[in-house]
């Protein structure tokens, strides 16, 4: 079993997707025999984040929920090198530049494409999805309500991430991530499709090659507790009307949590 270290890129906020907010992850991971540790980011150099390359941790989980600036020069080396000397790393972040701090993770941040940085290629899909929430701009795609989940594309039929996962928890406004084309061993493994548009979109981008295995999420609302059980509440400035689904259809969130258990084994050394 593997030491993870679940992590924020933002200090301890109460109002604000802070660690206490994916709690629900943390006791799947723990139930399967996983050593966590969950944390925010501390102010200043973190001394965990750029201790990393050299710690006993196998896994790291970001959950990159900053506005640009959650990761200094220090702390996005310390990842790099922690990723090159064989660490599993999942990185995920959100809509619009939510996140955009993981910029400079080297291949795994490049998978990312944000509003005003690395914007997806194709400029056509540079435009608006969700249409509800004005105040959140492009990469917004549209899987579904809060509290309801989505069916799962495979893009690689048979990949052992997505064994026994038909679904994830949905959002209103996923970010956008693609498989960097210079970059052997990266592969779209699964995609979704929005409620709005119909546009198909990625989910998860897998990477095996020299050092770790690591993932690129489009979303951190996959893992977070609100999307799992929205009774469990969420920061004060989320706007959208959720749903219940995932409440009484047991079998979104079972998925969600088979997904978990497999990306802390696929993840590993």
């Amino acid at each position: 079993m593997s030491r993870i270290l679940l992590q924020t890129t933002i200090p301890t906020t109460p109002d604000d997707w802070h660690i206490g907010r994916f709690g629900l992850l943390a006791d799947v991971l723990r139930a399967a025999g996983h050593e966590v540790v969950a944390r925010d980011r501390e102010a200043g150099p973190d001394p965990v984040l750029t201790g990393l390359a050299t710690s006993d941790f196998d896994q790291l989980w970001l959950f990159a929920v900053d506005v640009g600036d959650g990761l200094s020069e220090d702390e996005s080396a310390a990842i790099r090198a922690f990723h090159a000397r064989g660490g599993g790393v999942l990185v995920t972040r959100d809509h619009q530049d939510l996140g955009s701090s993981v910029r400079s993770l080297g291949e795994v941040g490049r998978a990312h494409h944000f509003h005003t940085i690395n914007p997806e290629i194709d400029p056509a899909r540079c435009c608006r999805d969700d249409q509800e929430t004005t105040y959140i701009d492009w990469p917004n795609y549209h899987s579904g309500s809060n509290g309801d989940f989505q069916v799962v594309g495979a893009g690689v039929e048979g990949h052992p991430l997505l064994a026994d996962v038909p679904y994830l928890p949905a959002h209103p406004h996923e970010g956008a991530v693609s498989a960097p084309t210079d970059t052997p061993g990266a592969q779209v493994i699964a995609v979704g499709v929005s409620e709005v548009s119909g546009a198909v979109f990625n989910l998860i981008v897998a990477f095996e090659g020299p050092g770790g295995r690591a993932v690129a999420q489009s979303t951190f609302h996959h893992f977070c507790d609100y999307n799992l059980d929205p009774r469990r509440g969420c920061p004060s400035f989320v706007s959208e009307t959720p749903t219940d689904r995932i409440i009484a259809d047991p079998r979104g969130r079972r998925s969600a949590e088979r997904y978990f258990e497999n990306l802390a084994e696929w993840l590993s050394p």
